[in-house]
């Protein structure tokens, strides 16, 4: 395989747009947090809270944050809502005036 060709294909993804929330496996990312069942509870808890509002948000965040933040939040095999979601957040909030 020619060397530029994984090059080429990380730059095109890097501009790939996501058009809709991409799906995680929360009942993995809350195991791989390990503790009691209490912190899986609130684990869980969490990462819907944050698939919920990452639904209603969506359309309103940036494509190029979205793609970006998206690498971020799915690091080693594991995703999470919360973690792309806060990502997300201080990615629009950068872009107010005033900051």
């Amino acid at each position: 395989m020619p060397l530029h060709l994984p090059i080429a294909v990380i730059a095109t993804l890097t501009f790939v747009a996501v058009s809709t929330v991409p799906k995680f496996d929360i009942v993995r990312e809350c195991r791989y947090e390990g503790g009691s069942s209490a912190n899986y509870d609130t684990c869980s808890q969490a990462e819907s809270d944050a698939l919920e509002e990452l639904r209603l948000q969506w359309a309103q965040f940036v494509d190029a944050d979205k793609s970006s933040c998206l690498s971020s939040a799915t690091i080693a095999g594991f995703s999470s809502y919360v973690d792309l979601l806060t990502c997300l957040e201080m990615a629009r909030d950068s872009r107010k005036p005033g900051r």
